[in-house]
């Protein structure tokens, strides 16, 4: 099988997060990223040595089996933004569970209880924050704004009646789209790395309702007062369910493609949104993590809360603690709760929320969890770990493992590093007491997990 010809091959099994693997007519095994379990399709061979074949998606050919949710996306088949759209919710949920445990027997993590996933109570118009690019949908189009086209790099999908988020999110971004195609305004292009607009992104608290608008151009042309008071007085002026609360003008220039905020403006209302969760309320800021899906964000920290049986005594040390939710939802039962985030915005708002839900026992340290380990005076009952997707680095692991507490919670979005990771506990006197999966992106591949990892 040479490198770079195409086959159709069916998927006949799935790895997680997102691979597949399947099969040519002459009985040849490829594994590439994307499709679904049954689906036929077309793949690229990218590498041939010692029989170990993988491909890249190009394109659909026949659907699977699987699809039978006539309710679904009107771009599922090209929108990258989730995969699942076409799959009846039990059978979405079976798929995850089943990769999961795969993943576990492929790497040999010793578990003797039984994993289970937590099904999400909202399916649809879950997600409180979306990152809109501006493009064209081919070479010379008309300027979209929507999400990147499955498997291309330049091509943007009008996501139209997106299904994952609430209406108020499709009716600003359509909105948005329309206003600068009436007023032909150009959009950055990558490989010239000229025009104006880049991104739009999109908060709202589910709860309280408020919005939050952050346009993001180049420097390229002057996006001056004037223009930014239009652009203000078109936003307040949509009929929303919502409120407009705060809009930002960022300016980035670099030439990745993602939002590197160089210079943040705010041209209306206040510096934040607030939403409320779990008896506290947090305000959240432009670039400050807070859980996408409010609704299953609450299941996650109360398993946590149940797993590290919290109480007067308890210590808590909370790592990865982005604005310092689960750090707060702790620190409500235990005796101190200390938080540790290298984002300082993020550290900012963590202390501005704890006071207004007005918790005292709670403090946050910010740097690199690697560096500021070293600083934790006294011993700690329980560790939360939540690190980003990649885990936790071996380096910053080892001084964790050091901390020697009785138990861990480790809380990922991404199972796959979190199972490299919990090698390591294994291997240092632990033992896997309780394992769950949370389905807190539906209609995605991707699921959180939750493991109460115990001395032995």
């Amino acid at each position: 099988m040479r490198k770079n010809k195409t086959f159709e091959v069916d998927i006949y099994d799935m790895k997680y997060p997102n691979i597949s693997i399947g099969k040519t007519s002459d009985n040849q095994i490829v594994e590439f990223k994307g499709g679904i379990l049954g689906q036929k399709a077309r793949v690229k061979i990218t590498r041939n040595r010692n029989g170990y074949k993988k491909g890249k998606f190009l394109e659909l050919v026949d659907n699977s089996y699987l699809e039978n949710n006539k309710n679904h996306c009107p771009k599922a088949d090209i929108c990258g933004g989730c995969s699942y759209q076409k799959l009846a919710y039990e059978t979405e949920l079976m798929l995850k569970l089943d990769m999961i445990k795969k993943l576990f027997a492929d790497n040999d993590i010793e578990y003797d209880g039984d994993i289970s996933i937590n099904r999400a109570d909202v399916v649809s118009g879950y997600r409180n924050k979306m990152e809109y690019t501006f493009g064209d949908s081919k070479k010379g189009g008309d300027l979209v704004l929507g999400l990147h086209r499955q498997n291309r790099f330049y091509e943007i999908v009008d996501t139209i009646d997106c299904n994952i988020v609430d209406d108020d999110f499709n009716k600003i971004r359509k909105s948005v789209q329309k206003y600068f195609r009436d007023r032909k305004t150009s959009f950055y292009h990558k490989s010239t790395r000229e025009g104006l607009l880049r991104h739009l992104i999109i908060r709202k608290a589910l709860r309280t309702g408020e919005i939050m608008v952050v346009l993001v151009t180049t420097s390229e042309e002057s996006f001056d007062d004037i223009r930014k008071k239009l652009f203000v007085n078109f936003i307040k002026d949509l009929d929303l369910q919502g409120n407009i609360v705060s809009i930002f003008h960022v300016t980035n220039d670099s030439p990745a493609d993602a939002v590197v905020p160089e210079k943040i403006d705010l041209i209306f209302g206040k510096d934040h949104i607030r939403e409320e969760m779990m008896s506290l309320t947090f305000n959240i800021s432009p670039f400050s993590f807070f859980q996408p899906n409010v609704f299953t964000a609450e299941k996650i920290y109360k398993k946590a809360f149940e797993f590290g049986e919290i109480d007067q005594d308890t210590k808590v040390l909370d790592l990865y603690s982005g604005t310092g939710t689960i750090t707060q939802v702790m620190a409500k039962a235990a005796k101190k709760s200390t938080g540790i985030e290298i984002v300082e915005e993020a550290v900012e708002k963590a202390y501005e929320n704890a006071e207004i839900n007005d918790i005292k026992n709670i403090e946050f340290l910010c740097g690199d969890v690697l560096e500021e380990i070293d600083k934790i005076k006294g011993d700690y009952d329980l560790v939360i770990l939540d690190p980003p997707r990649v885990g936790i680095a071996q380096n910053a692991l080892e001084k964790i493992l050091k901390l020697n507490p009785e138990k861990f919670i480790y809380i990922s979005c991404n199972p796959k590093t979190q199972v490299e990771n919990l090698k390591d506990f294994l291997a240092n006197g632990y033992k896997i007491e309780k394992y769950e999966v949370i389905d807190q992106f539906p209609k995605s591949r991707h699921v959180e997990a939750i493991a109460l990892i115990q001395k032995m």
